[in-house]
Formats: C-alpha cells, structure tokens, sequence
C-alpha cells in the first residue's frame, strides 16, 4: 500500500513518534541519548522550531513540535539520519536503526495542546521506566522533569505551557503537575496517536460526511482548515528534481550521466546507480518505476540497487555529504523526463 504524505504545515503542532525497527532499541545509554538531544537541540535553533514537549524511551520517543518556518522533514531528516549514523559507528553496527519513517500527526492546538503535553511526559511511568511520581519528576530524559525544574532544556517552551496553570511559577509547576497525574487514571489514550477519531466535515449546506484520517487529530472545522492550508503549502514545498539528483551523484562517483542507462558492468557506473536509486526510492520516496525508467532498468533492479546503495552510503558518509544536503532541503522530488540526462528504455 502506498504511503500517506504527510501534512507539514508551519504553525501547526505536531506530535512526532519514531520507533526501532524490529522493536530494539534506539539508546543504549546516556550517552546516546545526550547525542540526540545535542542534534536536536541544535536543529531546532537552526530551524526555529518550538519543542512543546518530549520523551525518550528505550526503543522509541515522542516529540511535540511546532515548526514556525521551515517544514519539519528538514529538521526530521537530518535528526534521524545524523543520529542513526551516529549511534551505527559508535555500536559498530550497520543497517537501519529506525521502524519505517516516523510518524506526524497534526493536532489541533486548543483542544489538545495540555492533553498531548501530558501524554508525553506521562510515557515513561506507563513504559515502566521509572516507577513513582517522584521518579518521573527527576527522569532526565524526557521535557516533564524541565518544566518541574529539575533538568534544562533551553530549546522547550517551558514558560508557554506553565503559563496554562498561573503566573506564579511555583504555583504553575503544582498545578501542571497535579494535571499530569491526574492523566495516569486515564490509561494509554490511543486517540490521541492516530486512529479511531470519526470526524464530521461540512460539505455544503445542511451535508455533512464523517471522515477518518489518522494524520489528524482535530475536530471537522480543522480538517477543513488544513484542507486549505495543505493546498497552499504543497505550492510551496522545496522539491529536488530527479535530474539534479542524478547529476550530482555522478558527478561525485566520477562517470557520465549518460553511462548510467547503458546496461555495460562498469564497478563505478553501477555504484552510481544504486546511491541514486537509495536517495530517490528511501530517502525522497520517489516511485521505483519512476527510477527504473530513468536508469534503464527493470524495477527489481531498483529494488537490488536501494539495498546496494543504501550499504555504500552508510560506508562512506562523507563521500555523500553533498546529497544528503540537496535532499534535506528538500520534502519530495519530481521528475522532468525531457530534462532527465540518463532516460533509458527498459
């Protein structure tokens, strides 16, 4: 089944889920924990995103993010990509660390800003990680504990979510934090991580439809909202050709464009092949057959060339450095096929 595009929306809140694959885990110690929160930290200054709220777990996190410029895959793709790659040399491991792409769901910030606050921070007493109120005040590793003052994160929006629950900041951590607890009674709340919302939309009139969509959680007047605004932001979306793609990577690997449609076993003309077919199918979900028509090859050949090139992009990361910065400023890649300088025939 095809893959849902996200919606990515500047101004809109969005809670972020990533998960290892195969369920392992994604921070073996404090160390890498304060390796993602460095990258993270740094990004979200560089992108001006507001960090409302966080988590990290063994084998998965939760982030609240409001992006206010850039979109959120730019920030996403170079978090999770300098992370993973990160984590893989420091464990001499090589392969994915991260379950699929991660997860964004876009939620309507009156109704469930606090409620999505303190599903968050409430994740490590229900995962078991720490055992009592008091040690989820003090686990270092997720934003509950910064907004009580007992650990800094100077990129959260301490003041903004405190500010819900008084003026006085001690005053405003008692209340938020007897509106945490309040939360555990509650349970898991699978609603507010996608799925199982029924939404009504108004069509026209007195018509009304209910309409399901796990990417939102919101009520009808915000899906209609988000309708419009989706429309406008994928105008504005920073798009990659193809070409470009293809160019740079030859250029990197040293061959023509023109050899890469021509069916010749040559080492270098294939390893080009198969990090462009890595960049374009993994990174940038461009379709395979789209890939295969470029190149000149069958779609299974693309297949056989992402698992190549993903390899030799994880062997030599600097090699790529250049793409991988042409791909992170970017959120989806088109195709001009009178443009596209290795058109093959299959």
């Amino acid at each position: 089944m095809p893959r849902t595009a996200r919606l990515d929306i500047a101004g809109v809140l969005q809670h972020v889920i990533i998960r290892g694959i195969e369920r392992r885990d994604l921070f073996l110690d404090d160390i890498d924990r304060k390796s993602f929160m460095d990258r993270l930290s740094s990004l979200l200054k560089k992108t001006n995103t507001e960090c409302l709220a966080w988590a990290l777990l063994s084998n998965h996190a939760h982030l609240l993010f409001r992006p206010s410029e850039k979109s959120l895959a730019s920030l996403m793709r170079s978090l999770l990509t300098g992370y993973a790659i990160s984590f893989n040399i420091r464990h001499k491991r090589s392969g994915h660390l991260f379950q699929n792409r991660y997860k964004s769901i876009v939620c309507e910030q009156d109704e469930y800003l606090l409620e999505l606050v303190r599903y968050i921070h409430l994740n490590p007493l229900r995962a078991g990680i720490v055992r009592e109120e008091v040690g989820l005040d003090l686990y270092p590793w997720s934003g509950h504990a910064v907004l009580m003052g007992h650990h800094e994160f100077p990129l959260q929006s301490v003041d903004e979510v405190l500010a819900f629950f008084g003026k006085n900041a001690k005053v405003a951590r008692s209340r938020y934090r007897q509106f945490v607890m309040d939360g555990v009674k509650l349970g898991k709340r699978s609603e507010l991580v996608g799925g199982g919302l029924r939404r009504v939309l108004k069509l026209s009139g007195d018509e009304e439809v209910t309409a399901y969509d796990e990417r939102i959680l919101g009520g009808g007047d915000f899906v209609e909202h988000l309708r419009q605004e989706k429309e406008i932001a994928e105008r504005l979306v920073p798009v990659v050709a193809l070409s470009d793609l293809i160019r740079l990577v030859s250029s990197i690997a040293g061959v023509e464009t023109e050899t890469l449609s021509q069916r010749r076993r040559i080492k270098s003309v294939s390893e080009a092949k198969a990090v462009i077919c890595y960049f374009s199918v993994r990174v940038l979900r461009c379709s395979g057959e789209t890939v295969a028509r470029a190149l000149g090859e069958s779609r299974s050949g693309v297949f056989r060339g992402t698992l190549r090139g993903e390899k030799l992009v994880q062997a030599y990361p600097a090699l790529w450095e250049s793409v991988w910065m042409l791909v992170n400023n970017s959120t989806t890649l088109y195709v001009l096929p009178e443009a596209d300088p290795a058109q093959g025939s299959r």
